[in-house]
């Protein structure tokens, strides 16, 4: 009699389980949205408060409230990382419909000649400390790119041909964004004991002070007259975002040369591409330049993308603030707000000087 082994049923093998699907940009535009919206309504509630300073700092609550913030960094992240980069690049595009040539050459050489002074004694001072001072990565190159041209819009540029670290540069934009702030409230109060005339003052202003809103709030306090030479100071400071932004793109160019040369074909995939000597963005920034220099764009067109501009840049800043970690940043606080101060004097001082000089 044969004996018959009963056959066991092997146990099914479980299915693999199916990665969830990376979120898309769309959660994080949203929020950036929202975030703009509300840094809108603070704006309107408290107009000495620009829109951009509040973007960040809405940006920077929202990375560390409880319950909002595992949204920041979880779904939100990828689109927020895209407002930052991408909208940023258009808005930079779109800053250049502020600046005509006639401004320019309105202003005089000596003043042209004192800004340019400005800005190079301001980026290299700042350059040379931050590198004294060990700050990690980009820090150095962007805070001295924010303090000496026009804010967190140059800091944003910078970083696109420097392939910053984006912790690099939420740190950069929260520091040039809280000087600048305070720069309301301060410069004002220094207008009649430095014995500037309301035109000296708005100079000095325009030659001193980071972004474009925060340069309107703090000017407008000396009336008309002061506004008016403060905007066109501040947007020669603009003009030379491009040639920066060229240079820093040799620059990371020639350094990604001689990695390759030093370590061969490994350093050269490394690497990866090569940064274009001018970046397409500072190519539309320039072309906008140009539109604006031959006067076809009608008022109400530069209006609505003067409005444009300003939405796009606070959702970039807002996605640039929700990248800011406060416990990393304390851990550097000291050396980074001693930079923050010292930066500060040195541009502060230097475009009193210039004004002084040429005036």
């Amino acid at each position: 009699m044969a004996i018959v082994t009963p056959r066991t049923s092997a146990s099914p093998r479980p299915a693999p389980a199916t990665p969830a699907p990376a979120p898309g940009p769309l959660p994080g535009l949203a929020t950036a949205a929202a975030g703009v919206a509300v840094a809108w309504a603070v704006h309107l509630l408290v107009p000495a408060v620009p829109m951009l300073t509040a973007a960040v700092v809405l940006g920077i609550a929202a990375a560390h409230v409880p319950g909002v913030r595992s949204w920041v960094r979880g779904s939100a992240r990828p689109g927020l990382t895209l407002a930052g980069k991408r909208l940023m690049r258009i808005g930079v595009v779109l800053l250049g419909l502020k600046l005509g040539l006639d401004d320019v050459l309105g202003l005089g050489w000596a003043t042209v000649a004192m800004v340019v002074a400005v800005v190079a004694a301001t980026f290299a001072g700042t350059l040379w400390l931050g590198r004294r001072l060990g700050l990690r990565g980009d820090q150095p190159l962007l805070i001295a790119t924010g303090y000496s041209i026009c804010g967190a819009s140059a800091i944003g540029a910078v970083s696109e041909v420097s392939g910053s670290d984006e912790e690099d540069v939420a740190t950069s934009v929260a520091l040039v964004t809280l000087c600048g702030t305070l720069a309301i409230a301060v410069l004002p109060l220094l207008h009649h004991p430095l014995g500037l005339d309301d035109a000296q003052f708005g100079r000095w202003v325009g030659a001193g002070v980071h972004d474009v809103g925060q340069v309107v709030a703090t000017a407008q306090t000396a009336g008309p007259a002061a506004l008016t030479d403060a905007v066109l100071v501040k947007l020669m400071r603009v003009a030379l975002l491009a040639p920066l932004v060229a240079a820093v793109a040799v620059s990371v160019r020639k350094r990604r040369q001689s990695a390759v040369k030093a370590s061969g074909k490994a350093a050269e995939k490394a690497s990866g591409k090569r940064p274009p000597l001018i970046p397409l963005f500072v190519l539309g920034f320039l072309a906008m330049v140009g539109v604006r220099t031959t006067g076809w764009v009608p008022a109400a067109g530069l209006d609505l993308a003067a409005h444009a501009q300003e939405l796009l840049l606070a959702a970039a800043l807002f996605g640039l603030g929700s990248a800011v970690h406060l416990p990393s940043l304390v851990r550097t606080g000291g050396r980074v707000a001693a930079l923050g101060l010292c930066s500060w004097v040195v541009i502060a001082g230097a475009s009193y000087g210039g004004v002084l000089l040429t005036t």
